[in-house]
Formats: structure tokens, sequence, C-alpha cells
């Protein structure tokens, strides 16, 4: 049964906050060290200012992954950094590929060429994730420390969303 694919709303910050939080404590996947409180998520990448959209995964009343596409500052206009958050403990097959699908159609209608992802390089999931979805090696941030000092790189991926030949 595919998930509903809906886009966040405020009263979701809380449910997501524990989500992506779990993951945060778990290790070994996010860059996120720190935990969230759900204003603090809400404001970054929820509904916030830099938030281009965000979309939930849902089934049976339960949030099981998010979807938030945003600006950064190292990217140029015209380029949106997503990220992909699922529910540790379950099979969440067809989450992430479910909401990248709705990202795309917001992302294209809102103008933009392209979509950045940035990955730890030991994040074999999300590596495999993003590839799998069309996203292409771009660049390597070599060697960032985690708040440990263990350095990881970063390895971001770029999905054209525009044909940028004409």
């Amino acid at each position: 049964m595919n998930p509903k694919i809906r886009a966040v709303l405020p009263e979701d910050a809380a449910e997501l906050a524990e989500l992506l939080n779990a993951i945060i404590a778990r290790g070994g996947t996010t860059a996120f060290e720190t935990a969230f409180t759900p204003a603090r998520l809400a404001e970054a990448y929820l509904i916030g200012p830099s938030v281009h959209c965000c979309f939930v995964a849902e089934r049976n009343g339960q949030l099981l992954g998010f979807q938030t596409l945003g600006t950064q500052t190292f990217l140029p206009a015209g380029i949106g950094d997503i990220a992909t958050f699922t529910r540790l403990g379950g099979t969440q097959r067809g989450v992430g590929s479910a909401l990248f699908a709705t990202t795309c159609t917001r992302a294209r209608e809102l103008g933009l060429r392209a979509i950045n992802a940035t990955i730890r390089g030991d994040n074999v999931g999300g590596l495999a994730f993003y590839s799998r979805m069309g996203f292409l090696d771009h660049e390597v941030v070599p060697a960032v420390p985690l708040k440990d000092g263990t350095p990881v790189d970063r390895i971001r991926k770029r999905f054209v969303l525009v044909d940028q030949s004409t």
C-alpha cells in the first residue's frame, strides 16, 4: 500500500522532530548531530522562509517520513537543496521515491533548474537512494569533521530538472 503524500503542516513538527531525532541518536547516516526541537525543525526545514517545499508520507495516521527542499548559501539561485528522512524501525519501501516524485513536480513549478543532495560519504543507503532517483555525483567535500573530530566526506549529487543545453 503506497503512502499518502501531502504538504507538511505546522502541527507535524513534533512528530517529525521525534522521527529525525531518532535518526540522529542512532548516528551514522545524517550529518545532523544535535537534536531538533519542533520549533527549530519547523523554522529550518519544514515551513521557514528558506524552505521551498516540504512533503510528508503518511499511512494510517502515522508519518513515515519527510522530504524537504530549500535554499543553501553554498548553492546558486535556481538550485534547491534536498533532504529525506524516514522513520526507523520498519521497512519504509517506496516512501522516498513517492516523496521525490512530488518534490520534483513542485520544484519544476517553482522554476528550479536542479536539486542538490549532500550525503555523508559513509551513508551507503543514502548514496544509493539518491543514485536510484537519478542524481549524479557532482562534488566531494573532503574530510568534514563530525563533533568528535572524525573526518567524513560529503558527497554532493545533482539532479537536473530542466534541459540546460538550450
